[in-house]
């Protein structure tokens, strides 16, 4: 049998902090009444060179550094993201070309916040059946460019960022021992971002209650009521199925939504808060991204140990939610500043080979007779025979 280790991990946060007080400078609210309803504290902001793609590129990086993994040895990358900037190509083959990773086969994965232990799922099982030996899942979001900035009740939330791990065939039990992935599309309404393309479908109204098009819409109570009903069922199903209790768990990793939903899932389950890591108040909700994101963090502040049992619980629109639980079977590598550059080296020339192939694709076409996109875009742009250019 094989086994799905997570050998590396990483994450990225924009370096732009947008505190409580800044929001209130813009929308009718305060740092108490944030604070005392999500346990939101601030949340980073993409600037505006940055997408959804490039923080995933720098979570993948620093995965890879940690797994000592040369993207070259990544059969398949998983993005778990809402925020793509292209329906096509992915955010996933984007983040291959950055990387360089040549023999990954790339797409992208859409289920709301529960995106990332979906992905996770779907890797380990590729990893199991022999399909491909080295695997990475990411969740990146641009939150803050699907958000009505005049709504309080989701501005509030939301953060931008990437996290990332590098799932590897092992022979050794452990890693992935369990996965739950469930939905529940009857409420789709609940908690939806409708695609841009769609937004003059008069059945818009129906999935949007707060009248915001193409933004973000929630049905907070709903939302709450959701989650810390599937939190407690999802976490001791995915127990069940690895055979282990709670009693056998040294941490358990949530989606980052707020902090009250986590107080509640806390006492349906009987147990402490304090098994839960949270950094919600730093980060805000990142969707996707917080999984993977609160996972590096826990790392970092040593509340991991070798073979300890951990659990990702998440969940969100669609409806959605998902568990898995995992046995941490790797030490934190203490990873030298000479190792640090020779990866640095190794991702820039890759990141260098992806370009030279675009180059060459480039002017392949214009040595081939074939048109440029750019090329292309203008001739688009020109008048047709039976068209007049604008006075």
């Amino acid at each position: 049998m094989k086994y799905a280790h997570i050998v590396g991990w990483g994450s990225y946060l924009p370096e732009r902090v947008l505190t409580n007080d800044d929001i209130a400078a813009m929308v009718e609210t305060s740092d108490e009444w944030i604070y005392t309803r999500t346990g939101i504290r601030e949340r980073r902001i993409a600037d505006t060179e940055e997408t959804t793609a490039t923080l995933a590129f720098e979570a993948a990086a620093r995965a890879l550094a940690v797994a000592d993994m040369h993207p070259s040895q990544i059969e398949l990358i998983i993005v778990a993201t809402s925020t793509p900037e292209y329906n096509f190509p992915s955010t996933a083959c984007q983040v291959q070309d950055l990387l360089g990773a040549t023999a990954a086969g790339a797409f992208d994965l859409s289920a709301a916040c529960s995106g990332f232990v979906y992905g996770l799922s779907m890797a380990h099982n590729a990893i199991a059946t022999g399909s491909v030996r080295n695997a990475l899942v990411i969740g990146a979001e641009t939150m803050s460019r699907v958000l009505d900035w005049n709504d309080r009740g989701t501005c509030i939330l939301f953060g931008d960022g990437a996290g990332a791990v590098v799932l590897k065939r092992s022979d050794v039990p452990g890693g992935v021992l369990s996965t739950v992935l469930r939905s529940d599309g009857s409420g789709g309404d609940v908690l939806n971002l409708p695609a841009v393309y769609h937004s003059s479908l008069p059945m818009l109204s129906d999935y949007s209650p707060n009248g915001h098009q193409n933004t973000i819409s929630m049905n907070g109570r709903q939302v709450f009521r959701f989650a810390t009903q599937v939190i407690s069922s999802s976490v001791l199903d995915a127990l069940r199925r690895a055979g282990l209790t709670l009693n056998d768990v040294a941490l358990i990793v949530p989606h980052q939504a707020n902090t009250r939903i986590i107080e509640t899932a806390a006492k349906k389950l009987k147990i402490s808060q304090d098994k839960f890591f949270l950094n919600v108040d730093r980060v805000g909700n990142t969707s996707a991204a917080s999984i993977p994101i609160a996972l590096c963090e826990a790392v970092e502040q040593g509340r991991l140990k070798p073979d300890d049992n951990i659990v990702f619980v998440g969940f969100g629109g669609g409806l959605t939610w998902a568990a898995a639980v995992i046995k941490w079977n790797v030490t934190p590598p203490e990873v030298s500043r000479l190792d640090r550059e020779l990866q640095r080296t190794r991702y820039l020339m890759a990141r260098g080979r992806s370009k030279l192939r675009r180059w060459g694709r480039r002017w392949g076409a214009i040595l081939g007779g074939s048109p440029t996109p750019d090329a292309r875009m203008r001739d688009a742009q020109k008048p047709r025979p039976h068209e007049h250019p604008e006075e």
